[in-house]
């Protein structure tokens, strides 16, 4: 690799640090013995590496060029901004990926773009360099394809035949508002890559019924990313807009990205010091209970309180909102109430009503299957336990009791790296 060549690297690895919806899924793809170069890591996705804030940055996540026509005024590679500029042909960039891959560098490739002359120009870029991964080199690692808004359906297609993972970030989560920060782009050119996407998975499940040797279209589904603290929206607003977007079939993820404010001289954006790791956070643990607890948005931030508490989690302040819900009695209660216990998560809540069927639990039972019962004895009752439920006492008492004593830091924490606590 060439000086200059490095030097252009670093520049898109720099712009690309900001797009953080880079999970590869744990998907496969297999290569036929002799033929073709490595393997993805089944089952255990292939993330190595993070950023100093937590976030994961793994791949060879790089942009083909950050050069851009669109000026959006939270994005740091927007057309006014005077930083440096970097392009890599689709050779350069494809001869890049086989290098690392071939010294174990990387397990794969992330890659997007700015927006060069038009978003089909700029797509049929991309689509070229995993065509040439794919058929030229054999490359079986993952690739995740960023899908330009705009895009036609054609290219969309024929980068579903390459890619493993495809995703169209929305940004803003209101269309008013992401007019009013990028006036050049609007919700149907993010929708319609994100349909043509869907349509492309559905239809490749129907054909793959009737010939299961029809290669398989974007495996790991699509994912998203919106940008938190940019503009006014409501919590609530943006879990609606998620659980939205969950509820069709190959949506696999909606990232959070909190906003750095990059571009401190634009007055349409909110003067912030830092970005809201502390709101992202709680996002995504609630974004996690719509997932996989069986939470609804409006459960967790509802017309009546449309933004998280930053002080708890989203689901101890969903029980603290609602004491004539417990106690919850562990022995008796279905699957779905023992989810909502704080302090119980998915994997204590099956073991609670698989040992149940043998036995009456007790509070060392419980504490033995994983349950946190500093959370949890406030919630629950097994038999034993002293009456010091949540509706006993008060829910103002049982949030003191549990904020009382904060973590004391410890030497070499990061600060801004915050931590994916469910309760568990």
């Amino acid at each position: 690799m060439t000086e200059d060549t490095l030097r252009r690297l670093k520049i898109l690895a720099e712009s690309a640090k900001y797009d953080v919806s880079c999970s590869s899924s744990g998907t496969v793809r297999r290569g036929k013995k002799g033929d073709g170069v490595g393997n993805t890591v089944g089952g255990v996705g292939i993330c190595h590496s993070f950023a100093d804030d937590g976030r994961c940055i793994s791949l060879l996540k790089v942009m083909l060029t950050n050069v851009c026509m669109y000026d959006c005024a939270y994005c740091i590679n927007r057309r006014s901004n005077d930083i440096p500029r970097a392009t890599l042909s689709v050779s350069e960039l494809v001869d890049i990926t086989m290098e690392f891959y071939r010294r174990n560098y990387i397990e794969g490739l992330f890659l997007s773009s700015g927006v060069v002359r038009n978003p089909d120009y700029t797509m049929e870029r991309l689509v070229r360099v995993a065509q040439d991964l794919r058929t030229v080199h054999r490359f079986n690692g993952y690739i995740h394809l960023k899908s330009i808004p705009g895009a036609s359906q054609e290219l969309v297609n024929l980068a579903g035949r390459y890619a493993d993972r495809m995703s169209v970030n929305i940004e803003i989560p209101n269309e008013t508002s992401l007019k009013y920060l990028a006036p050049e782009k609007d919700f149907k050119s993010v929708y319609e890559p994100m349909g043509y996407i869907r349509r492309g998975v559905l239809e490749n499940v129907e054909d793959r019924k009737r010939m299961r040797h029809v290669p398989r279209f974007v495996p790991a589904g699509q994912s998203t990313q919106m940008i938190v603290g940019a503009s006014p929206e409501h919590d609530r607003d943006i879990l609606r807009l998620s659980s939205a977007l969950y509820a069709t079939p190959t949506m696999r993820r909606v990232y959070y990205s909190g906003y750095v404010p990059v571009n401190t001289y634009d007055p349409r954006l909110p003067a912030l010091k830092q970005p809201p790791l502390v709101r992202e956070n709680r996002l995504y643990q609630a974004d996690w209970l719509m997932r996989f607890y069986h939470f609804t948005a409006d459960e967790i931030a509802g017309d009546s309180h449309p933004d998280l508490e930053l002080e708890i989690d989203p689901k101890l302040s969903w029980a603290l909102r609602h004491p004539e819900a417990f106690p919850v009695d562990v022995n008796r209660a279905d699957y779905e109430m023992i989810l909502r216990i704080p302090g119980v998560g998915v994997k204590s809540a099956t073991m609670i009503v698989n040992a149940r069927r043998f036995r009456r639990l007790t509070s060392d039972h419980l504490r033995k299957i994983g349950v946190v019962m500093k959370r949890a004895k406030y919630f629950i009752t097994c038999g034993e336990l002293e009456a010091s439920c949540v509706a006993d006492v008060s829910p103002e008492y049982v949030r003191n009791q549990l904020t009382a004593q904060p973590r004391k830091a410890l030497k070499g924490d990061n600060p801004l790296q915050m931590t994916l606590d469910f309760g568990e």
